[in-house]
């Protein structure tokens, strides 16, 4: 991981009949990334376009048949060998062919269940209308009417037709009705209460029955014009209630014979898609493996004098003898008396950048790609970010208790890795979690340690080593006064706690007041060494890309820069914590003497002396003022070296380059363009470095600021919540202290945990995008692409899962 992979640009000459047993080969290993060899052709024109045509077609009748499943069809089987042209071509048919079955079986279940619905629609209509005709006084007027009516007796007599409607549009229907007859008609309508089912699509269906009584052929052909345009279903229904029972017993008894009917053929149904249902995974890998295939090998050209095809790609140099031995298996399956040749050959391109990882490192490279795909061969920070970064983010997050409940949720994801990986879940929030439990792991274990350093858990402090002060006062005095100050010089032993915090500090007064100093000079100094280290790798990769020039024009001008100002104001942090002290024997040395180091650095800067009064002297030791004079005056020619050390280095190599060779009007006109747009971009660099080591050490300040301000939230909640419950009290405080200590574990968790826990991790992912990669990264590769079957299968799958299914 300390830089990417050596690539290797490849060319390739494969006999067509070994072309697919190589590819499928190289699929499974992934280790080549094709070059298209014909980007001027359309992708209709090109070689294997039919067989990609046909793999796609088997594709969407899998996907159709897998969507006619009520549950997901089990994972794929592992394919023991790769599937031959003729197995392909038995597997096209046999998928047809279950598409025509299952077709099939779909629409005689819909042509029964239309007929279901018919006569449950006849059922119920017979039963409402009997009600109609025995509603009124004069029921048997008439249905005596209607019955000679519809005997062809005398014309004078009413008519009726009966039908089932949509409920919605039973309003508009009426009134289309009354128009059309002039309010010539008698109607009757009565609700179906159960909602019926749709026969195609399975909704809920609101119907209602009615009875439409006419006078008149003419009026009858309208009323049937109108219940075919609101898409109204006539059914026939007899006049008198002998006729009408004899019918409903008929109907009855075909809707028993039907529903038989429907059980059996939804039950054939189940088991032909059970049936299928095994294998379909396994179908669906294969053809996509196939498609793959093939669509790669539209990449590739066709020699037609030698009939060979020739790709180009790109491999790492390390997986060259698998390269080799995928083409030595092509050949020797498929039986061609000819070799593939493999051939690398030299490019004047630039390779993609592939960094092998496995699964630990695989989340700290994705956050270093998140910023920008590595430069080929450039040093890659990820494997330095592995420490760095879960480190600077614990220093925001110090918390024994917050980073134990992180680590304990990272474990059990770790544990149980292999049974969450197989489920596949559409939660991103969840996926984000998943993929990077190694960086939650290290976080939690770091935040543990300096919540160790801060003696804190929960804003509680331990006392494991005991404490180094010590009280001096008597019990009275203790009782007489609510606050005393200890005086060092007394009150401590001189012995440092010996790890962390002395735990004392958690009940004096000051106790925020000393935290502030100490995170803030702490952070300072981690965010000078982090830069500088980032600045010298910078070394690492001038030697690597053979620019020793780079060391003294850029390098050392930007480390001495850094090192001179920044890096001594963190020597006189140091110099301050170990010189003064209250036991000092000389006054000036004593801590109210102690000067203020940024007061310090200011005046340094500024070119200014310290006002300090007797006996504590202006600097702190003797040749300081012409020491810091010296480095400042070093630090500022630096910048000079910065700006113009590469561009005139350059021009120089330039003119030496074309020396002896007469140069005319143009060239000169191009060489001072060329030197003016050096210039630029060498001053943009020089003042975004210049200014950026100011802005950079200052915004590594965000240490100091969400470390304190997570311990203050953290002592928040345990001050003004949690020991309301801890106050002790009758017996009915232990069930208020229940209720409280879930408020508290409901808040810490989301609040301390989750959303200061992101805050502190998007802060400290900027701290290593600008802060840190800025001095060495440049970021201006991309990504290496393998010709992968698991990563075409991982992204066919998350594709199913946006796109609806598309259902014929």
């Amino acid at each position: 991981m300390f830089r990417s992979e050596e690539m290797v640009l490849c060319q390739l000459f494969v006999q067509p009949e070994a072309a697919y047993v190589s590819m499928y080969e190289l699929g499974e290993a992934g280790i080549a990334q094709f070059r298209d060899l014909n980007p001027h052709v359309n992708d209709f024109h090109r070689r294997y376009v039919t067989e990609v045509r046909r793999c796609s077609e088997m594709e969407r009748k899998l996907r159709w048949v897998s969507g006619e499943l009520a549950e997901p069809p089990p994972p794929p089987k592992p394919a023991p060998r790769i599937m031959s042209p003729r197995e392909i071509n038995i597997l096209e048919e046999r998928i047809d062919f279950i598409e025509s079955e299952i077709q099939e079986i779909t629409r005689n279940a819909q042509n029964l269940k239309t007929d279901y619905l018919s006569l449950i629609e006849l059922k119920i209509l017979i039963e409402k209308t009997q009600t109609f005709f025995q509603d009124h006084s004069a029921h048997r007027k008439i249905s005596a009417s209607v019955q000679v009516y519809n005997n062809e007796g005398v014309g004078g007599h009413l008519g009726f037709i009966a039908g089932v409607v949509a409920t919605p549009r039973v309003a508009s229907f009426e009134r289309m009705l009354w128009r059309i007859s002039h309010g010539n008609i008698f109607f009757k309508q009565a609700q179906i209460e159960e909602p019926l089912k749709d026969p195609v699509t399975g909704h809920e269906l609101q119907k209602t029955v009615f009875v439409v009584f006419f006078h008149g052929e003419q009026i009858k052909f309208r009323v049937k014009k109108v219940c075919t345009g609101f898409q109204a279903t006539l059914y026939p229904c007899p006049a008198t209630y002998k006729d009408q029972q004899d019918m409903l017993a008929g109907v009855e008894s075909r809707i028993k014979d039907l529903e038989m009917v429907l059980e059996q053929t939804e039950q054939h149904r189940k088991l032909v898609l059970a049936n299928i249902a095994r294998d379909l995974s396994t179908w669906m890998v294969a053809v996509r493996k196939e498609k793959a295939i093939y669509h790669t090998l539209n990449m590739f050209s066709m020699d037609i004098i030698k009939k060979c095809l020739i790709a180009e790609c790109w491999v790492p140099k390390q997986d060259l003898p698998l390269l080799q031995k995928a083409l030595d298996d092509g050949v020797k399956v498929s039986g061609s008396p000819i070799p593939s040749i493999l051939n690398p050959v030299g490019s004047h391109e630039t390779p993609p950048t592939f960094n092998r990882t496995n699964k630990f490192t695989r989340g700290f490279q994705n956050l270093i790609d998140s910023y920008g795909i590595a430069s080929y061969r450039e040093v890659n920070p990820a494997l330095y970010t592995i420490i760095t970064f879960p480190f600077l983010f614990a220093v925001m997050f110090g918390d024994m208790g917050h980073g134990l409940i992180m680590t304990i949720f990272a474990a059990i994801i770790i544990i149980f890795e292999k049974s969450l990986s197989k489920k596949k879940s559409d939660n991103e929030i969840w996926n984000i979690f998943f993929g990077g439990r190694y960086i939650i792991l290290l976080m939690g274990i770091f935040s543990m340690y300096t919540g160790l350093i801060y003696n804190d858990i929960f804003s509680k402090s331990l006392n494991i080593f005991g404490s180094s002060w010590k009280n001096v006062y008597d019990n009275q005095t203790l009782v007489k006064h609510k606050m005393l100050d200890l005086d060092p010089a007394v009150a401590y032993t001189q012995t440092p706690y010996p790890l962390g915090i002395d735990p004392a500090w958690q009940f004096a007064s000051n106790n925020i007041i000393f935290l502030n100093s100490f995170k803030m000079k702490l952070s300072i100094i981690f965010g000078v060494i982090h830069m500088a280290f980032g600045v010298s790798l910078s070394v690492v990769n001038f030697k690597f890309f053979s620019k020793p020039y780079m060391i003294f024009l850029q390098y050392i001008p930007q480390i001495l820069f850094l090192l001179l100002l920044f890096w001594y104001l963190c020597i006189m942090m140091f110099m301050k914590w170990i010189m003064y002290s209250t036991v000092a024997e000389d006054p000036a040395l004593g801590s109210a003497c102690a000067p203020s180091v940024l007061i310090m650095f200011i005046n340094m800067m500024l070119l200014k002396s310290t006002e300090v009064r007797w006996p504590c002297q202006p600097f702190m030791y003797e040749g300081q003022n012409a020491l810091q004079r010296t480095f400042l005056a070093v630090a500022f020619l630096c910048i000079p070296v910065m700006l113009f050390g590469k561009p005139v280095y350059q021009i120089i190599k330039k003119r030496k380059h074309i020396s002896g060779v007469e140069e005319g009007e143009g060239e000169k006109v191009e060489e001072q363009e060329e030197m003016g747009e050096m210039m630029i971009t060498q001053a943009i660099h020089t003042i975004e470095y210049v200014l950026g080591a100011v802005s950079h050490t200052a915004s590594y300040l965000r240490l100091w600021a969400l470390s304190l301000a997570h311990a203050q939230l953290s002592a928040v909640l345990w001050q003004r919540l949690l020991r309301m419950g801890l106050g002790g009290g009758p017996p009915v405080m232990a069930i208020a202290l229940y209720m409280i200590f879930g408020v508290w574990a409901f808040f810490t968790i989301a609040i301390l945990v989750l959303m200061e826990g992101l805050s502190a991790f998007l802060h400290t992912l900027r701290l290593h995008w600008v802060e840190f990669m800025s001095k060495f990264y440049e970021g201006q590769g991309y990504a290496f692409l393998p010709f992968s079957f698991a990563v075409i299968l991982e992204h066919d799958e998350e594709d199913v899962k946006v796109k609806p299914i598309a259902t014929q």
